[in-house]
């Protein structure tokens, strides 16, 4: 390496992030919060972090004190609760205010890198004269980037959303670089030249590798929506006691590895249809536990034997990954994207052809039947679990900002 590299890979880079919150639970805040205070701690950043919601809400995931918050307080986030045509106008009257502030605080600041979300600056970022490299940052899949909850029929809103990708990816054509995921979502952008694929790294601490080995809890953790797949996975539990009584009745003595095994499914959102379907398909409430989101991620790890994710899509799954450094073997449904890039199938976890319910409650029988096959599997998860560790991923993210600065 010359010097003039050296001095460029040691370099102290004053980095922003855009992204709506920090306040809620969410997947994309918490990676921000991580992502933002390992730069600032470890690394010698400079950085902050520009939102748009939250007024007088405090950072729900720690966040370094050497990062500091700008809040807009725009509140966007009002359009949800409003009528078609005030949620136009109030978005136009917002996106306007929006790109007025931030011009003059990316000019204010003038940063290295400023990196976005997707979310609503991404209309107008690349025009910002304030000499910074535009980075853009995607936790969704392509086909999903829009529509996060069933597919819709409705052909004026295909046809939308159609030219809406349009414009998009000519948007990302002009950002410095694209980061994804996963291999999977790079293919999906044919368009670009300018992918880079980095996952998002654990953001949990494990301070031990003791677990409640022997319970016998099965364990999801994310939000109840559509994009989950929670109907699904009670649809797969149902077939679980149903085959557990049945085989009690004819006496077979393999049964007795079934029994006693709970479901607990924790997360943010309403669980009123949820209970529902609990109802309608007869599932015993004392073993299966719908429960709010929990604050201690590791210990809920911890004090079970299965993970599963029965999700119909993901942009990651970075739950796969915590459950994995917490030793726990996993069963995942095989959905887009990336739960095969992360799972080697029978190696580390199980994976389950997408939306296939039977097969999901074949697999969590398999796991809840065979404590050796539990046993391997999870001592497996804790070898691959290392490939997210913060510490290598920010080499690929150092990496990555001498790359768009040297351009």
């Amino acid at each position: 390496m010359s010097p003039k590299d050296d001095k460029m890979s040691s370099r102290s880079y004053k980095i922003v992030f855009c992204t709506p919150a920090l306040y809620s639970t969410g997947g994309v805040e918490r990676v921000v919060s991580y992502k933002a205070s390992y730069f600032a701690e470890q690394l010698g950043y400079d950085v902050t972090i520009i939102v748009t919601e939250g007024r007088g809400r405090d950072c729900y995931f720690p966040l370094s004190d050497k990062v500091k918050v700008i809040n807009f307080e725009l509140g966007f986030e009002e359009l949800w609760k409003v009528s078609f045509m005030k949620k136009v106008y109030l978005y136009l009257t917002k996106q306007r205010q929006y790109k007025r502030l931030l011009k003059a605080e990316l000019m204010r600041i003038r940063p290295d890198i400023t990196i976005s979300m997707l979310r609503r600056e991404i209309n107008f970022l690349t025009d910002i004269p304030d000499g910074s490299k535009k980075i853009g940052e995607l936790h969704v899949n392509r086909a999903n980037y829009r529509n996060f909850e069933a597919n819709d029929s409705n052909g004026l809103k295909r046809l939308f959303a159609k030219f809406w990708m349009k414009s998009l990816v000519g948007k990302l054509k002009r950002l410095d670089q694209l980061v994804v995921l996963t291999d999977k979502s790079k293919a999906s952008w044919p368009e670009l030249s300018n992918v880079t694929v980095i996952p998002d790294p654990i953001t949990i601490e494990v301070k031990s590798d003791e677990r409640g080995k022997c319970s016998k809890r099965v364990v999801t953790i994310g939000r109840y929506a559509y994009q989950k797949g929670y109907d699904l996975l009670l649809q797969a539990w149902k077939e679980v006691e149903r085959t557990r009584k049945e085989e009690r009745g004819r006496r077979n003595e393999d049964i007795r590895e079934l029994e006693n095994w709970t479901l607990d499914i924790f997360g943010q959102g309403d669980q009123t249809d949820y209970r529902m379907l609990m109802t309608e398909l007869g599932i015993d409430v004392n073993r299966c536990h719908l429960n709010g989101p929990v604050e201690d991620v590791v210990k809920v790890y911890q004090d079970s034997s299965i993970f599963v994710l029965s999700s119909r899509f993901e942009g990651f799954g970075m739950v796969l990954v915590e459950a994995m450094a917490c030793g726990l073997p996993v069963v995942s449904f095989d959905c887009p994207a990336g739960p095969d890039e992360i799972i080697t199938d029978g190696v580390d976890g199980l994976l389950v052809p997408s939306g296939d319910v039977h097969a999901l409650a074949e697999k969590l029988m398999a796991l809840m039947s065979d404590e050796s096959l539990r046993i391997r599997l999870g001592q497996q998860t804790l070898l691959t679990a290392q490939r997210y560790d913060m510490a290598t991923l920010a080499n690929q993210w150092k990496t990555l900002f001498e790359k768009v600065i040297k351009n």
